[in-house]
């Protein structure tokens, strides 16, 4: 058999990469508008909109909002944004980097936008619960071990979200003043508590 009657003809190729282009088209576009307005904030035919398409077509290559609010969730919570360092290093290195992400100069951070302006839907909070879990708990999960891993690890993340609203959204006036360095210094410890088991807790009376 030849090579031509194996292979896609170039206008079939075409149709493909057009087709993998609007399908992140529609996705760069849902996820800029869930973080601008959360997921009842805006609908299907305002992200077709964004992306230059039709409303049918987002429903022919996503099935429906929630499942595309599930992949639009997936790729903004796949990357690190604030936990930083493996072993020894990570309370030290994400503390830094917590603050240096939350600083008043510091560009937003749109996951947590994202989850902030979508949480009071039931169906958005499981999505993003589900994929806090496949990314950042499960990265946090990998690094601690002991007793109380997983409580610790969303304790930690708790932290991390705590930080972000008082200082990187309401601007609270001692955590924007605060020295740079003196903040981390101060964080640091309290990861470090974190990241390290303790003992089990005795049984209550």
């Amino acid at each position: 058999m030849s090579d031509a009657a194996t292979s896609p003809t170039p206008a079939a190729g075409r149709r493909r990469r057009d087709a993998a282009a609007t399908r992140q088209a529609i996705l760069d576009a849902a996820v800029a508008a869930f973080t601008r307005h959360g997921y009842d904030g805006v609908g299907v035919r305002d992200i077709a909109q964004g992306a230059g398409v039709t409303a049918m077509l987002i429903n022919r290559y996503f099935g429906s909002k929630e499942r595309l609010f599930a992949e639009a969730v997936d790729v903004a919570f796949a990357p690190r944004t604030v936990i930083a360092g493996t072993g020894a290093a990570l309370p030290g290195e994400t503390a830094r980097e917590l603050v240096r992400r939350t600083s008043p100069e510091a560009e937003e951070l749109g996951p947590f936008l994202l989850m902030l302006r979508s949480a009071a839907n039931p169906q958005a909070a499981r999505i993003m619960r589900e994929a806090i879990g496949r990314h950042a708990g499960r990265h946090l999960n990998e690094e601690l071990s002991g007793s109380g891993a997983g409580v610790r690890a969303e304790l930690m993340l708790s932290l991390q979200a705590g930080v972000w609203l008082m200082r990187g959204v309401l601007g609270t006036t001692a955590l924007t003043e605060a020295a740079p360095g003196e903040l981390a210094e101060r964080l640091e410890p309290l990861f470090r508590l974190l990241v390290t088991p303790g003992a089990d807790a005795p049984p209550r009376p």
